[in-house]
């Protein structure tokens, strides 16, 4: 143990005493592990962060919708792409029904918590003067109003009433008081809004102010033309529309305790053999967003596993960088290893000290490469809006990798000045 720290002290000053060589000779191993530990904090990050956001937006909900059957729905890397009708293809028929969903909660009260049901009006605009406000006309009902948490400024939510009656009132962002009231939240209360969807006049008023929350949003670049979601009760989006409630696609709330994958394909095997059976053309498909994140965390690991093996090759270039200065400091020191010998040093002696020298050359490049690439990786992550989550799994393996090129790549010139003849290095000039 005393001869193996005298050997890492002994390396260590040859680093020191020769600092640009040194660097040079660590510069392949640097670039690789900064790299390869580069590549997956970032991947890590993107990762971390998309867990989070799906956990926030209920990762185990599943999606249950209407698609087309035949060749509508393609696999990829297990996630399911289902290319839905657009609604002029539709009958009445066709569509989910609250009948069709108050079923299935019968049927399965353990595994549906509620069922959030949704209907867009449309896009469209609010106007005074030169003013305006975008908005997205969007009715909810109550489970689905529930579940987006929203933060109330002023006013007050939808009660019961509002959405059994089909009460014409609305709830607007503080996005939309900033451009129409000047961020006044409190003077809008009461008042009637007119909407402009494709250039028909939809008229609601405003019962609550709710805060926007940018950054779970996809919104655009200008602050003022951000589109802001107007939340109505959900039957009054359908009287809006002049239509009876019917769906396209519904979100099902499920337990924690609920088997996803099971329940999904349980569930479109009963909603298809009891509602869709004599349909020729649509069908009932389910999705999850765990599903979903699975898919995306193995396409992802797979991507940084193959830009890890490119970054990797540097490695290779390193150890051979590191075998060559090796190779060079057995030639310069040709002497001291015979002095040694002739003092009755034995080969594994030799061959010990100078692949520790390799090992201990080729581990400092590596901790120096851990350092940049966990730097690089979270710079990179920051500048691409997730948060950090630097790979400890890259971190533990780089260092092993690191000795490991240590010992490959040195035991060769290691060897080679264990079987140095004493005599024949003493006479070395």
């Amino acid at each position: 143990m005393t001869l193996l720290f005298e050997n890492i002290r002994l390396a260590l000053n040859g680093v020191r005493a020769n600092k640009t060589r040194s660097l040079l000779t660590m510069l392949g191993i640097i670039i690789g592990i900064a790299s390869v530990i580069g590549i997956m904090t970032v991947s890590n990050s993107m990762t971390g962060t998309m867990q989070e956001q799906m956990l926030s937006n209920g990762a185990t909900n599943v999606t249950m919708g209407v698609s087309q059957k035949s060749n509508s729905t393609e696999q990829s890397g297990g996630m399911n792409f289902n290319f839905g009708p657009h609604r002029s293809n539709m009958s009445d028929d066709d569509y989910i029904t609250d009948e069709m969903i108050a079923d299935i909660e019968e049927k399965y009260p353990d595994d549906i918590l509620g069922i959030q049901k949704t209907e867009s009006v449309g896009t469209g605009k609010v106007s005074d003067g030169s003013s305006y406000a975008n908005v997205e006309v969007t009715g909810y009902n109550a489970q689905a109003f529930e579940d987006e948490d929203l933060t109330l400024l002023s006013g007050r939510t939808f009660t019961e009433k509002d959405q059994t009656d089909a009460k014409k009132v609305c709830l607007v962002s503080d996005y939309y008081c900033n451009n129409l009231l000047n961020g006044d939240t409190s003077s809008i209360i009461g008042k009637q809004i007119s909407v402009v969807i494709n250039k028909k006049f939809y008229h609601y008023t405003v019962i609550g102010v709710y805060e926007y929350d940018a950054e779970s949003s996809f919104s655009s670049s200008s602050t003022y033309d951000t589109a802001t979601t107007l939340y109505l009760p959900l039957l009054t989006a359908f009287e809006s529309l002049h239509k009876d409630p019917q769906y396209s696609q519904v979100t099902i709330v499920t337990s924690t305790t609920t088997d996803i994958e099971s329940f999904m394909e349980e569930l479109e095997n009963y909603m298809n053999k009891r509602y869709y059976r004599n349909n020729d053309n649509f069908e009932i498909s389910c999705s999850s967003m765990s599903t979903m994140l699975e898919s995306f965390t193995s396409m992802l690991s797979t991507l940084s596993l193959a830009f890890s093996i490119i970054a990797g090759i540097s490695l290779l270039v390193g150890g051979i960088g590191v075998m060559n200065i090796m190779l060079v400091s057995i030639q310069e020191r040709t002497r001291e290893i015979g002095t040694r010998k002739a003092l009755g040093a034995r080969n594994s002696s030799i061959r010990t000290q100078f692949i520790v020298e390799s090992i201990v050359l080729c581990l400092v490049g590596g901790i120096i490469g851990i350092i940049l690439g966990i730097a690089i990786g979270m710079i990179a992550s920051s500048k691409m809006g997730y948060s950090a989550y630097p790979s400890v799994q890259g971190i533990i393996f780089s260092v092993a990798f690191s000795m490991a090129i240590g010992v490959f790549f040195g035991y060769y010139p290691a060897n080679k000045a264990a079987k140095m003849n004493p005599i024949d290095a003493l006479r070395y000039e």
